[in-house]
């Protein structure tokens, strides 16, 4: 089996509805090319000031994930929202969530990211996600007519241990939505990626965001679809754009019987 896929890449701002309008430009741009699976990045929908972040939380379903689910319908693919922050009812804090809706507009699967970026980086880069997010703690794989998918996000491509989970339980094909810092991904974007794709023998879909604005620190672009051999099919280092992809799980399949390192594997 063949089909399309289609990551976006975009920069959003804390504008709620400009977001919105953008991404539903791409997956209507991903697909008039004929893409069956478009993944939009992390936080596409609202990044802004963490002293924000409390108001801007939704709950799900929530005015974000009913318009996912319209603009799956509408052009009948699967879609990736890559992450908004849920809200969580009693508490200062919200879940960076990723959501998975069918052609038919319905949610397939919620995935809240386990692996939350607390670090003190060079060139004066500080974050706590801690601070104002909560931990997931559940790993999500969706059982499409596709093929079956795995929801990760961002900083948890660092844990390659959730990946084989996700393998484990079936996974063909692993999203990774993101806002890398541009220090970190200059480094290891691509090497982790093309990495988390060779060892489990699966395709990855990973877009992102890129730039800065005022309000958010630089992140590094370089969206990207990778085959489960560790090539890059298809990559946009920067600006807004989407990158389109074949995924064959032919191929997939082939991959794992020529190499069956899946099957190899012994605990230690």
């Amino acid at each position: 089996m063949k089909f399309l896929a289609a990551a976006v890449q975009m920069l959003a701002s804390s504008d709620k509805a400009a977001n919105l309008d953008e991404a539903g430009r791409w997956v209507r741009a991903a697909a008039a090319q004929g893409a069956r699976l478009v993944a939009l990045p992390e936080v596409f929908i609202w990044r802004g000031n963490k002293s924000e972040e409390k108001k801007s939380a939704e709950p799900i379903p929530g005015p974000t994930s009913q318009e996912l689910g319209r603009l799956a319908r509408e052009f009948g693919i699967y879609l990736l929202g890559g992450s908004i922050l849920e809200e969580i009812p009693d508490s200062e804090k919200a879940y960076n969530t990723s959501l998975l809706f069918g052609p038919e507009g319905d949610l397939l699967a919620s995935y809240r990211k386990i692996h939350l970026f607390d670090v003190d980086l060079a060139q004066g880069v500080s974050l706590r996600e801690s601070a104002t997010r909560a931990f997931g703690s559940s790993i999500v794989v969706a059982e499409t007519e596709l093929c079956r998918m795995g929801l990760t996000v961002c900083y948890d491509l660092r844990f390659p241990e959730l990946y084989r989970g996700l393998v484990t339980q079936g996974a063909q094909l692993i999203f990774v939505p993101s806002a890398f810092t541009a220090y970190t991904g200059q480094a290891h974007w691509e090497p982790l990626l093309r990495a988390r794709a060779i060892e489990n023998q699966v395709y990855v879909i990973a877009p992102g965001q890129f730039g800065k604005t005022t309000k958010s620190f630089e992140t590094y672009g370089h969206s990207m679809i990778v085959d489960p051999w560790g090539k890059i099919l298809g990559e946009l280092p920067d600006g807004p754009g989407i990158v389109v992809a074949e995924i064959d799980l032919d191929y997939l399949a082939k991959v794992r019987a020529e190499l069956p390192a899946l099957t190899h594997r012994k605990l230690v």
